[in-house]
C-alpha cells in the first residue's frame, strides 16, 4: 500500500514525524510532500498568484512553498510515481473539531485527496492548554494512530468523502477508546481578538485560540474528546443543504 503523508504544520513539524511512525505500522511505501512552512488556518486555499517551488530533502521526502492543498496537488502530479492508495494528513498540533474544520489546512489536504478519488484521512492531536509551542504531547496519537486507522484501511469510502480523526489530550493509557461521531458546533460569537502594540508603536491584532464556547452535544466529536475518546468523523464535500431546495425552488417559480 502506497501512502502519501502531508500536513499544514510544515515539513519539520513534530506531528509529521509522529505520522511517519504511525504510517510505518501500515506500510513501507511511504511518501511525504508537505508545506515548507507552517500553513495553519490556510483552509482549502490554492496558490495562484505566485510560483510554487518543490524541494526534495531526501528520497520520498519533499516540501512545497505553498499550502496543504498545493502539497497534495504537487505530490499527485509531480512527485509520486503513481497514485497513492491512501493519504494521511497530520498529525496536526491542536484540535480540528466542530466548525474548526472549515479553517483547517490539515482537513483541507485530506479534502484535496478526496476530490482526487483517494481515501484520505486527517489526524489531529488535541492539547489542553495554550502556549505550549512545540511541547505538545503526541503520545495519544502515537499509541492510538494505527489502532484508529486499521479499521479504515479496507473500509469503502463514499465518493467525495473523507475521515477526520482527533486524539484527546490524555496520556495514551488514559484514552477510553474510539468513537464514531458527527461534527460538533462552536459558538464563534464568543471568540477573541488579542490586541497589542508593536515595537514601533503601531497596533496589531492576533486572533485568539481561547474563549470559544461550545456545548459538546450528544454524539459529537466535541463530546467524544471531552470524554476521553478518539473521535472519528466522516465528512462530505457536497455542501448542498437539501432541505432548503424545495423552498427555494418555490420562490423562483413564475
Amino acid at each position: 500500500m502506497r501512502i502519501l503523508l502531508t500536513n499544514d504544520d510544515g515539513i519539520n513539524a513534530p506531528g509529521l514525524y509522529v505520522l511517519e511512525k504511525i504510517a510505518a505500522q501500515l506500510s513501507d511505501d511511504i511518501w511525504i510532500c508537505a508545506p515548507s512552512e507552517e500553513q495553519s488556518g490556510a483552509g482549502h486555499s490554492l496558490t495562484l498568484t505566485r510560483p510554487v517551488r518543490l524541494r526534495e530533502h531526501a528520497p520520498r521526502r519533499f516540501s512545497v512553498s505553498g499550502t496543504p492543498t498545493d502539497s497534495v496537488t504537487m505530490a499527485l502530479r509531480k512527485v509520486l510515481p503513481g497514485a497513492p492508495d491512501l493519504i494521511l494528513s497530520g498529525v496536526n498540533r491542536g484540535a480540528n473539531l466542530g466548525d474548526d474544520i472549515t479553517y483547517s489546512g490539515t482537513v483541507s489536504a485530506a479534502m484535496e485527496g478526496a476530490l482526487a478519488g483517494i481515501p484520505s484521512i486527517a489526524l489531529s492531536q488535541v492539547y489542553s492548554k495554550e502556549g505550549v509551542g512545540n511541547n505538545v504531547d503526541f503520545s495519544a496519537a502515537e499509541a492510538w494512530g494505527a489502532k484508529a486507522l486499521r479499521p479504515l484501511i479496507d473500509a469503502p469510502f463514499a465518493p467525495r468523502t473523507l475521515i477526520n480523526v482527533n486524539f484527546p489530550a490524555l496520556p495514551a493509557d488514559k484514552v477510553n477508546g474510539v468513537r464514531v461521531v458527527r461534527q460538533g458546533f462552536h459558538d464563534y460569537a464568543r471568540g477573541s481578538v488579542v490586541e497589542g502594540i508593536d515595537p514601533r508603536g503601531f497596533p496589531y491584532f492576533w486572533f485568539g485560540l481561547h474563549g470559544i464556547e461550545h456545548t459538546p452535544g450528544h454524539n459529537t466529536d466535541l463530546e467524544a474528546i471531552a470524554e476521553g475518546f478518539v473521535s472519528v468523523t466522516p465528512l462530505q464535500l457536497d455542501l448542498t443543504h437539501d432541505a432548503s431546495m424545495s423552498n427555494l425552488m418555490d420562490r423562483y417559480k413564475a
